[in-house]
């Protein structure tokens, strides 16, 4: 069979797979902390016809090698830990992170389980007084455990550049929560694992042996950004540079599928040859 259809359906898959990143970050685009994917491609092993001649001084002259190449592979799907916008919301318990890290989320108050990290910082306090994301995850402080401020104690709240936060009594008088909100900072944040719920696990790529380390935020030898109350970071997708992505994908798809009818119509003037 002709090698030329083989690359062409390799180009179709490739370039379906990057259609499917690209409608991903389309649907997300007004989703908090979400952070954008990329599709990176590489070619796939070529096959050589012959190989390199050996050029000798005065006598002959060296020949290069003829290959042809066998189609594309994905080579990464990367995403992309830019900071997204700031969307001012005057929430106190909507924190964003301005400069690097992750907040971190259990889902078990025990601290039993490796804690998610994200990005998201729409937290609430439930009934309980506990500080929890919308699905009910526990925040962690930077000693690793929940976040619980007694609502008959605490009236109102603020939380500081550094995450500490700082209760209001009943009384009308600040002071100190004993609690701050940790912030981990990702060595590798490419190497982490999307589990969905704007959540990520830590994998050995990411942190080495996929341990994860709780800090505060402001941490100059950490290198954690501050964190910002009131505000929530939104999506990073750049809707001019999806659509324009999205031409050139479809385009590339209907190159490689005209790859394919040429290859069919090639062939079918071989089978011809019988007649």
């Amino acid at each position: 069979m002709l090698r030329s259809m083989y690359s062409g359906v390799s180009g179709m898959r490739g370039f379906q797979t990057k259609l499917d990143v690209i409608g991903n970050n389309i649907a997300n685009v007004n989703t908090v902390g979400f952070k954008a994917g990329r599709v990176m491609f590489k070619d796939i092993l070529s096959q050589t016809v012959s190989g390199v001649t050996r050029p000798e001084e005065g006598t002959t002259g060296g020949v290069n090698a003829k290959q042809v190449g066998l189609g594309v592979a994905i080579a990464a799907i990367d995403t992309i830990h830019t900071p997204g916008s700031a969307m001012t919301t005057n929430n106190p318990t909507d924190v964003r992170i301005d400069g690097d890290g992750f907040f971190a989320v259990s889902p078990s108050a025990d601290g039993g389980e490796v804690p998610f990290l994200t990005r998201a910082g729409n937290f609430t306090l439930d009934g309980a007084g506990q500080l929890v994301n919308g699905d009910g995850m526990f925040v962690l402080d930077a000693n690793g455990g929940p976040i619980t401020l007694d609502p008959a104690e605490v009236k109102s709240f603020t939380i500081a550049q550094d995450g500490s936060i700082i209760a209001v009594g009943a009384d009308g008088e600040s002071q100190p929560s004993g609690f701050q909100l940790g912030v981990v900072k990702v060595t590798n944040p490419n190497g982490l694992e999307k589990i969905g719920g704007n959540l990520y696990r830590m994998t050995p790529n990411a942190n080495l042996d996929g341990e994860v380390v709780m800090t505060t935020a402001g941490d100059a030898e950490a290198g954690t950004g501050a964190i910002i109350s009131g505000q929530l970071e939104m999506s990073n997708v750049d809707l001019t540079s999806e659509f324009t992505e999205m031409i050139v994908a479809q385009r590339g798809f209907q190159a490689n599928s005209r790859i394919i009818t040429t290859s069919d119509e090639i062939l079918q003037e071989v089978v011809n040859l019988k007649r």
